[in-house]
């Protein structure tokens, strides 16, 4: 049976779009005196509405935007609905990258790692259905893969218009899938691809690469240390039940959407700490692991830090429903065991994404979406560049490319590394492969803006992205 990972920490709430008055003052791309001339330029754009400006440093503009999107691309003079994006603006002479979480667009200025490396604008868009980003009426069988590629095409064929250097796309996790999806269905788009940390759920119902995965990561003495406190957490169900009321009472959560109750929700936690632990830490924090005759305060706070107790609330199930949705319909889910623990479990955890979500969605799994884009991937996808973290469990079930050089294509693995892997973690060699790869993409190996490699800057960087089902 399936079984699917939910979200693993408290949701962050996301930043509404600014309110404040786009800048009058000058620019350094002003095309005529008195006026700004980047707004004037994006003001020309079809469909973009420039909602407002808010306040960076360090050489970079940051705007809000709306892009008006088709619900359904089949039918392009339908209803529409407004699609929330971001702007990082340095110079339309420098190459663009396009970011997406595969979810919300994140809520302050953050530069992702290629758009360092190229030293360019970024672009970020919200994915389809996560709010504002949701169009109303929401008709849910237009969430899917290519509905939200399309969206992806007709922005970057929209800001081509006034951005006409190279472009990159980018993302993390859901976002580097989504990336990878918008290249399968317009591949000609833009001009390559990092996806970091990216799963492939080609067979959604064979997932033993995951069992294997877990019976060999980090040390035994780790993995029995994991195994123990998922025990003892639920040996202490009373005990730990009084502190999650508890909890749930101070935080205002309710706990409705799953049969089962606060109970229920206390076992899907207790299940997801040891994927959880390995998809955010490192090998060296199974010192931080309790033994499990530990304190039950230290044993509710260690699951609390690698999970978040509000991960199976309705509110925290609720931020994810697109993703749910999703999963349920075409990205499909991991299938992790649960043996150990099965004496002592009460509740059904084996029904999939649907069971999270509302009820009257209409689900059914689409077996050939995923396999469809693995095929395109590694027989015909050029210019993809795959970034992996070597003890991170989404990378159970990597993404695999055409080894023929023509196709200039790579995937690289960070040792022990987790679910935040980047180039700048790999090995010297590899690193200096990916970032001539990736500065040869965007028509900058020359440019002496990024001979010296990324320049820190902590307003725009150092933003960490909240931890989300995948």
């Amino acid at each position: 049976m399936k079984r699917l990972i939910a979200a693993t920490a408290a949701c962050v709430t996301m930043l509404g779009l600014a309110a404040a008055p786009v800048s009058a003052a000058p620019g350094q791309d002003d095309v005529m005196p008195g006026r700004d001339g980047v707004v004037d330029r994006l003001e020309s754009i079809p469909g973009l509405t420039v909602v407002g400006e808010r306040p960076t440093e360090q050489g970079y503009r940051f705007f809000d935007l709306t892009f008006t999107q088709p619900a359904d691309h089949h039918d392009p003079d339908g209803p529409t609905f407004e699609q929330r994006l971001t702007l990082l603006h340095k110079d339309f002479a420098r190459p663009n990258v396009m970011y997406t979480s595969g979810y919300y667009v994140p809520p302050v200025p953050h530069r992702a790692e290629p758009t360092q490396l190229v030293d360019g604008n970024q672009l970020n868009m919200e994915y389809r259905f996560f709010e504002p980003s949701r169009p109303e009426p929401a008709d849910w069988t237009t969430l899917d893969i290519w509905q939200a590629a399309t969206d992806q095409h007709r922005v970057v064929e929209a800001f081509r218009q006034v951005y006409g250097e190279e472009w990159i796309t980018t993302g993390g996790s859901k976002g580097g899938m989504t990336a990878t999806y918008h290249r399968r269905f317009y591949p000609q788009d833009v001009d390559g691809t990092v996806a970091y940390v990216a799963p492939n759920d080609v067979d959604n119902e064979e997932d033993s690469r995951y069992d294997e995965f877990f019976a060999t990561v980090g040390t035994p003495e780790c993995r029995d240390a994991l195994a123990a406190v998922q025990r003892e957490v639920l040996v202490r169900r009373d005990e730990m039940l009084a502190r999650y009321r508890d909890y749930a009472e101070r935080n205002g959560l309710t706990f409705e959407r799953l049969p089962g109750g606060i109970d229920q929700a206390l076992e899907g936690t207790v299940l997801d700490t040891v994927y959880a632990f390995w998809q955010y830490q490192l090998e060296s924090d199974c010192a931080t692991v309790p033994p499990a005759d530990a304190s039950t305060q230290q044993l509710w706070d260690f699951v609390g830090n690698a999970v978040g107790w509000d991960s199976f609330a309705d509110a925290g199930l609720d931020h994810y429903v697109p993703y749910y949705f999703q999963a349920a319909t075409e990205l499909g889910w991991p299938d992790v065991s649960h043996e150990h623990l099965d004496d002592l479990l009460r509740h059904d955890h084996d029904g999939g994404p649907a069971q999270y979500l509302p009820d009257g969605l209409p689900v059914e799994f689409d077996r050939k979406a995923m396999a469809d884009i693995d095929r395109w991937v590694r027989t015909r996808g050029t210019e993809l560049l795959y970034v992996n973290g070597g003890n991170d469990p989404w990378a159970a079930e990597p993404f695999r490319v055409s080894p023929a050089p023509p196709k200039d294509s790579a995937v690289f693995t960070v040792p022990g590394g987790n679910h935040g892997s980047d180039i700048a973690q790999l090995p010297q060699a590899e690193r200096d492969q990916a970032t001539a790869m990736l500065l040869k993409w965007a028509d900058v190996s020359d440019d002496p803006a990024v001979l010296d490699g990324p320049q820190h800057i902590p307003a725009l960087d150092d933003y960490e992205m909240p931890r989300r089902p995948l």
